[in-house]
C-alpha cells in the first residue's frame, strides 16, 4: 500500500474492486492542513475516468503490474505503438500516456516502461531525464538580473517547458519527465 502522497502518474490503484490509471496528480498544501491529493483516473476496464480527492496520508492499494523495456515506435491515431527488444509491438492510447505525450518524439531512442494489465499495454512510464531541443523561445532580456529569471520554451515533440532566461532556440536541455521541470543545458 502507498499513501496518496507517494502515488504519480501511470501508477495503477484500485478502488471499489476495479483497477485504475492515475493520469494526473496535484498536491495542494495550506499552512495548517494536512497535504491534499487530486488524482485523475481512468478506469481500465471501464475506459471512463474520474477525479478523486485525498488526504495525503490516505492509504491506497498499488496494484504490481507487467512491465516492459520498450522503445517508441510510430503514432497511429489514437494510439502510440511501442516495441520491445524481439519486436513485439503494443498500442498504448493517447489518453493514458497523460503527460508523457509531450516528451514523445519520432526517432527517440530513450527506453521507455510499457506496463501491462491482463496483457493490455495501459500506460507508459519515460526515463526520469530526457533531453530535448528548443525549438522555440523569446529572446532573453537584457538587465534583468534580478534573480532567477525564467521563460517559456517549446521543444521538440510540441511540449512546452518553463526554462533558464540564458537558454535560446536549439539547444538541447535536459527535463525531468516526472515534474516537467528543466534541469540544465546539455
Amino acid at each position: 500500500m502507498k499513501t496518496a502522497h507517494e502515488i504519480r502518474p501511470g501508477n495503477v490503484i484500485m478502488l471499489d474492486g476495479s483497477p485504475w490509471v492515475v493520469q494526473k496528480t496535484e498536491t495542494t498544501r495550506s499552512g495548517r492542513n494536512a497535504a491534499i491529493v487530486k488524482l485523475k483516473l481512468k478506469n481500465l476496464l471501464l475506459d471512463s475516468g474520474t477525479e478523486q480527492t485525498f488526504k495525503g496520508e490516505d492509504k491506497l492499494d498499488d496494484i504490481v503490474l507487467e512491465r516492459l523495456d520498450c522503445t517508441y515506435s510510430y503514432f497511429a491515431d489514437p494510439m502510440y505503438v511501442f516495441m520491445d527488444e524481439e519486436y513485439n509491438q503494443y498500442d498504448v492510447e493517447a489518453d493514458n500516456l497523460g503527460d508523457a505525450a509531450a516528451y514523445i518524439v519520432d526517432g527517440m531512442e530513450d527506453q521507455c516502461q510499457v506496463t501491462f494489465y491482463n496483457e493490455k499495454a495501459i500506460s507508459v512510464e519515460l526515463p526520469v531525464h530526457i533531453v530535448r531541443e528548443v525549438t522555440y523561445t523569446e529572446p532573453s532580456a537584457r538587465g534583468d538580473t534580478s534573480g532567477k529569471v525564467m521563460k517559456p520554451a517549446t521543444i521538440t515533440g510540441g511540449g512546452t517547458v518553463t526554462v533558464a532566461d540564458f537558454v535560446k532556440v536549439g539547444d538541447k536541455i535536459e527535463i525531468d519527465t516526472r515534474t516537467g521541470e528543466f534541469k540544465k543545458r546539455v
